[in-house]
């Protein structure tokens, strides 16, 4: 198993932090990827963050009414697995690129 720490992320407009309104989810729960995790405001408006993984939640570094800087620890989950870069093509499945650097015969 492998912990992975899940910070704030940026919530866009160069908002700097955020404030716990709701946690969707409690320590020792099991979650699913894309579950509701919890519910933050920031200066413009609530937003619902959802779960980045699968896992186990092993604990959350604020409470209810408390701020985080964005980048700041929010959660920390046990995984199977470390999770991979979101949209990252898994290297035994990468080709190898190969670039041409003449041109075939006849063409000019």
């Amino acid at each position: 198993m492998a912990k992975f720490v899940f910070a704030l992320p940026d919530l866009g407009e160069g908002l700097l932090d955020a404030q716990i309104l709701e946690w969707r989810i409690a320590v020792g729960d099991e979650v699913e990827r894309d579950a509701p995790l919890a519910e933050v405001e920031t200066e413009k408006s609530a937003v619902e963050l959802s779960c980045p993984v699968a896992g186990h939640v092993v604990q959350l570094h604020a409470g209810p009414g408390e701020h985080v800087e964005v980048g700041a620890p929010l959660v920390t989950f046990e995984v199977a697995d470390a999770p991979g870069i979101v949209g990252a093509v898994p290297r035994e499945a990468r080709r190898e690129r190969r670039v041409r650097l003449t041109l075939p015969e006849g063409e000019e």
